[in-house]
Order: structure tokens, then C-alpha cells, then sequence
């Protein structure tokens, strides 16, 4: 799996950081986990256009998580893009109720034909997974919003965790386990922890408990660089720890 950052911010406007977006390609997919503001533009820094994303999946429907998937519906319905694959929509619980929504406001500028897109709405317990054609994502429920779900993507035997927003959480930890790459919040530095957010400190001591292989921070407020957050996470976790930069790019 190729992994780009395309967004390690939050909802605070920032010329270096934008708001949460990760792309993962797969041998046979292109998958944004996450559409914060400025995604697309990032997106297309990264050498990639909106008509090349088979995947989209919502880990929350936060604005800074989701706001650019109006203009990514838009976009794909440009005739800019004579063909495009078939977009697979993934989230959690009221998934539906968000699309509604937002066609109410926007009608058909952001309908896709039935055949050119499928909706996945998380909300079956009894549902652990969702197969792809080379991959398998996994998910579990956090501690942040009530249709709030951290991923697991695993393809050819390696595996990614993509954490969403959350605080402490066991099922983080199990979702985690052994994983080769966690991607996991850590919103403030460990002195100004907010609730519903992490800190390099607790989330260092997941990854830590999870037996993480790679662990990368990222979600950040303005304060954490201003801060030495690396050393705050290595305080719990002694593997390989990155602080993610908007287009850091990794192989998994």
C-alpha cells in the first residue's frame, strides 16, 4: 500500500496543514479516507485527480473530516472527466441521512447515477467487515461522535489502522493489534488534552499496547508545533514514530 497524507490539520485554517485526509492505494484502489477542507486541491498536488478515487470512507462527519465531499461529488460530475470508476461511499451510522442532506441543499449537482456509486453505511453490528476486490477494511466504534469508527485496511498481507477522531479507547488498541502502520490522532500536546482528542503521550501508549510496527501522528491543532510532540509520544512508544506533514508519503 502507498500511503500520502494529504491533510494533518484540524478545523483550525492553516497554510500548512489541511484538515484530516489520508489516500491509500492498493494495487487495484485509490481510497480517501476522509475529505477535510482543501483535500481536493491536495489531492491534486499529489499527482492524482478526483475521476482515479474508487473509495471514499468517513471515519466522522465532523466538517474538518467531511466538508470537501461536496465539492468531490461535484467535481466527478464535471465533463472534465468523460470516464470514472465507481465510487464505493463508506461510513459510519446516519451516513444516508448526511447524503440526503446535503442533496437537499445542493440536488442534483451532487447525484451520481445509481450504477456509478455505492453507499456503505456502517451501522450492523453483526457486519465486521466489507471485502474489496484486494483488500479487507474493518472497523471499530470510538470514543468521539456516535457514528465516530476507526479502520483497518489490510491488502496483501500488510495492514494499516487509520484511528478517525477519538480519546482513549480499548477498541482502538484491539483494532490495532500488530498492525504495520497505525495513523492516529493526537490532537494537542499532553499539557492542553481536550476531550474526545488524544495527545502524543496517549496515543504512543496504544500503539505501544497494540504492538504497532510504525506509528504517525497527525490531526493537529496549531499548539502541537509549537511543542515537541515527538518526544511527548516517545515517551510511550519506543518504535518508529513520524509526525505527519501535509503529501508525506509512505509504503506499507
Amino acid at each position: 500500500m502507498i500511503v500520502t497524507i494529504l491533510g494533518s490539520g484540524t478545523g483550525t485554517p492553516s497554510l500548512r496543514r489541511s484538515s484530516c485526509a489520508t489516500m491509500v492505494e492498493t494495487t487495484s484502489s485509490r481510497m480517501l479516507f476522509d475529505l477535510g477542507p482543501g483535500t481536493l486541491r491536495r489531492l491534486v498536488e499529489s499527482g492524482s485527480q478526483v475521476n482515479e478515487v474508487s473509495h471514499v470512507v468517513l471515519t466522522h462527519f465532523h466538517p474538518d473530516h467531511c466538508a470537501d465531499l461536496v465539492p468531490f461529488l461535484f467535481a466527478l460530475k464535471s465533463p472534465e472527466w468523460l470516464t470514472r470508476r465507481k465510487l464505493t461511499l463508506v461510513g459510519g451510522v446516519g451516513l444516508n441521512d448526511l447524503l440526503n442532506g446535503l442533496t437537499a441543499v445542493f440536488g442534483h449537482w451532487i447525484q451520481l447515477p445509481p450504477d456509478d456509486i455505492e453507499i456503505i453505511e456502517l451501522c450492523d453490528a453483526d457486519r465486521p467487515s466489507v471485502v474489496f476486490e484486494d483488500s479487507v477494511l474493518t472497523f471499530s466504534r470510538m470514543n468521539h461522535n456516535r457514528e465516530s469508527l476507526a479502520f483497518r485496511l489490510e491488502s496483501h498481507g500488510r495492514s494499516l489502522v487509520i484511528s478517525g477522531d477519538t480519546d482513549v479507547c480499548d477498541a482502538l488498541i484491539s483494532l490495532s493489534r500488530d498492525a504495520d502502520m497505525l495513523i492516529c490522532e493526537s490532537s494537542t500536546p499532553d499539557e492542553y488534552k481536550i476531550e474526545g482528542h488524544l495527545t502524543p503521550s496517549l496515543a504512543g501508549k496504544m500503539a505501544s499496547d497494540a504492538c504497532v510496527k510504525r506509528l504517525v501522528l497527525t490531526h493537529f491543532y496549531p499548539l502541537c508545533d509549537k511543542s515537541d510532540i515527538a518526544k511527548q509520544g516517545l515517551k510511550t512508544y519506543d518504535g518508529p514514530l513520524f509526525l505527519a506533514e501535509d503529501l508525506m508519503k509512505f509504503y506499507v
